[in-house]
């Protein structure tokens, strides 16, 4: 659907959930923001794209917010496709979007040092739609502005603690901010309405002042990957709700902290603060970014 004049939100499907990418179609110049898993730029963009009667070739850019399966896993697959476009990422996240082999490593088999991790499942699902390897043209630091048009102008922030490169854009002419995943409020929700997937990040300070400066941003829509479109009311309640999660998992770290296991101390961490029934194993990420402030 067009959001606000020129902003569209194309949903994929995940399954229990839904992943949202979104087109800014401006006069001069159209940006993409994410390719979701392997096959969504021919199953899901593209679609959108003839009803507006574009196509993937007509994409001038696309950023990438962040180094995860559902928002780059599209890349060599609109690569093919359209290959005068320009990719463009968070320079800290570039190494794990360039290569899928960097991307399981670091990203999604760290776990296994420390005993545990993703299934056998999900480390097939993971390989599959990562969709292979694409180069990133542009690394960006947040600061910079996107020009689509001849009064149109969008603001790329930085907003790193999900992943150490996250990046969003801000829309002075609507007042939107696209987010994607820098903040996961108490976690994603599977269609039903239950809690599914923990919120995950790297760098706890980090993924706090990313949420605080939102919060001060106070944008009149928040737009984000795996929850409806906010008005200001509700941004604000998602943005309190995301930093009381952050309190809330700092508070059971440090009552467990004695647990020398990071499995162990990430199992009670989940049942305090969750439980989470998909992807537990991520929860020891934000475990261990507590761990560093104890």
């Amino acid at each position: 659907m067009e959001i606000v004049p020129g902003i569209h939100r194309i949903e994929g499907d995940l399954g229990e959930r839904y992943v949202a990418m979104y087109l800014l179609a401006g006069e001069d110049r159209t940006l993409l923001v994410d390719t979701g898993v392997r096959d969504m730029p021919q199953q899901v963009v593209a679609p959108y794209l003839a009803k507006l009667g574009r196509s993937l070739t007509d994409l001038d850019d696309v950023l990438i917010s962040h180094a995860d399966v559902d928002h780059c896993g599209g890349n060599r697959e609109l690569r093919a496709a359209a290959p005068g476009t320009r990719l463009m990422c968070g320079e800290p996240d570039r190494a794990w979007i360039q290569s899928n082999a960097t991307m399981m490593a670091a990203n999604y088999r760290w776990y296994e040092a420390y005993g545990f991790g993703p299934s056998d499942d999900d480390i097939a699902f993971l390989e599959r739609e990562l969709g292979g390897d694409a180069p990133i043209d542009v690394g960006l630091r947040g600061g910079e502005t996107l020009r689509l048009g001849a009064d149109w102008r969008v603001e790329v922030l930085a907003l790193p603690g999900h992943t150490p490169g996250h990046v969003g854009l801000w829309d002075p002419r609507s007042g939107a901010a696209i987010i994607i995943d820098a903040a996961l409020c108490d976690g994603i929700y599977d269609r039903a309405g239950q809690r599914l997937i923990a919120p995950r990040y790297y760098d706890a300070p980090a993924y706090e002042a990313t949420i605080r400066r939102l919060r001060a941003l106070d944008p009149e829509l928040l737009l984000t990957a795996h929850y409806d479109v906010m008005d200001r009311a509700a941004a604000r309640d998602f943005l309190d709700r995301s930093l009381g999660y952050v309190q809330q998992v700092r508070e059971a770290v440090r009552a467990a902290a004695g647990t020398a296991d990071l499995w162990a101390l990430t199992e009670k961490v989940n049942d305090a603060v969750g439980p989470f029934p998909s992807f537990t194993h991520e929860i020891a990420a934000s475990v261990r970014a507590h761990l560093a402030e104890v």
